[in-house]
């Protein structure tokens, strides 16, 4: 079973909510945050990246960076920008992004739960970008980004959390990119009972997006119980922030790459030597965009191409080795271009596929890349069927949109 609980949250006063919202850190390069917080003394983005409280080309230890985060997020408090609830409350967050409309109850997961693998992981977290998260965390005292986590859809949660949207929200704005926001709070303590018995009959949660911040604050706690000598397992440090969001909702995009070289191929040697696992026919300058699994788009001297992946490419029957990611590493990055590693290669970068396929010509016709590959979205069956089975995906083999706001809902725990 799920375990979650309520919290008392530190949230923004509601004439700031819009301006503290801010999107992930992990979305943003310090560079992009900067310009983002430039005329927002209010943007979370000083808590999360705080690097930019400082000015450019500073040097710099890490302590003094996150003491800096710590600093602001004090004086947010103290000034009135941030207030806390003065009792445990869950909250239902929705976001609308076009014609996508998605609802998930913001509540505490465990961390006991994400050791015994009730919390399942599909991806393979970095280690230097993990250590970073959990020095925030131990040095800031917060939790500031929530974890996207989804289960399989449960009648009884529906059920409970639907009316709450007939309320007033706490928060209610759309965002620069025209993702709305609204929050709102669940205080009812027979609501918010009924709410976690409901989730005593979930047996599992996804990790959707977020696995190095679960992975920090997971392992924070950890430490942090090592240091109690009185550890009695209800500390707030054994808990993480989280939204969980029922699968039925979910959209995922396509996750799409571009590299820098044919590692010595020609483009008509490449051509040929991709005949080997895939079918290709050349489409011409109108964009391909793949419709089903196992095909693909490639772009190459202004040139789209459908690429069909060949029976026997693949294994069929293997819940990784029959995703297209894989597919594509395997036969193309591997086998072609002699890319071993994609999380650690800078021959090849990642394009979400919110951006369009405009991007990927835009990058490989400025020269700096060579080709773009086009890929069809994992379903989100697909990534349950990974994790369940032990596995992990390739890396970047998800994009979701629409992305939470950091700073609306903050955990602290110490």
């Amino acid at each position: 079973m799920a375990i979650i609980r309520p919290f008392k949250a530190i949230r923004p006063n509601t004439k700031f909510a819009e301006q503290v919202a801010s999107k992930p850190y992990d979305v943003l390069s310090t560079e992009e945050a900067r310009t983002e917080a430039k005329d927002n003394d209010y943007s979370f983005l000083r808590i999360i990246k705080p690097e930019i409280n400082f000015p450019e080309q500073s040097k710099f230890d890490q302590n003094v960076v996150f003491a800096k985060a710590k600093d602001v997020f004090d004086n947010f408090l103290k000034s009135g920008v941030f207030e806390q609830e003065n009792q445990d409350c869950f909250y239902l967050y929705r976001l609308i992004m076009g014609d996508t409309e998605q609802s998930g109850l913001v509540c505490l997961s465990s961390v006991a739960d994400y050791e015994n693998d009730i919390i399942k992981k599909h991806e393979f977290t970095r280690p230097a970008k993990e250590q970073d998260r959990i020095q925030h965390v131990l040095q800031t005292g917060i939790q500031s980004g929530p974890v996207f986590l989804t289960y399989k859809a449960n009648k009884k949660v529906s059920e409970l959390t639907a009316p709450v949207k007939e309320q007033a929200p706490l928060y209610d704005f759309t965002a620069d990119d025209g993702v709305k926001h609204s929050i709102w709070k669940i205080d009812n303590a027979e609501i918010v009972n009924k709410i976690r018995e409901a989730f005593e009959a979930v047996p599992a949660t996804y990790i959707a997006d977020g696995h190095h911040r679960a992975a920090a604050s997971a392992k924070a706690g950890i430490e942090l119980r090592k240091e109690n000598k009185n550890h009695n397992g209800d500390e707030p440090y054994n808990y993480f922030l989280s939204v969980l969001f029922p699968s039925s909702e979910l959209k995922i995009l396509d996750y799409n790459r571009v590299v820098q070289d044919l590692n010595g191929l020609s483009t008509e040697e490449f051509l040929s030597k991709l005949a080997e696992y895939f079918s290709v026919i050349k489409i011409g300058s109108s964009p391909y965009k793949p419709s089903k699994e196992k095909s693909f788009g490639l772009f190459i001297d202004r040139n789209w191409y459908k690429l069909s992946a060949k029976e026997g490419t693949y294994e069929a029957n293997h819940p990784v080795h029959s995703l297209d990611p894989y597919i594509l590493q395997e036969n193309v990055f591997r086998k072609l271009l002699g890319i071993e590693d994609v999380r650690t290669d800078d021959r090849v970068d990642f394009v979400g596929g919110i951006r369009g396929l405009g991007e990927l010509e835009k990058r490989v016709n400025t020269g700096e890349w060579k080709a773009a590959f086009a890929l069809y979205p994992v379903s989100i069956e697909q990534l349950m069927q990974v994790a369940d089975s032990g596995n992990v995906m390739p890396p970047k083999s998800t994009w979701f949109e629409p992305k939470l706001r950091s700073g609306l809902l903050i955990n602290k725990i110490r």
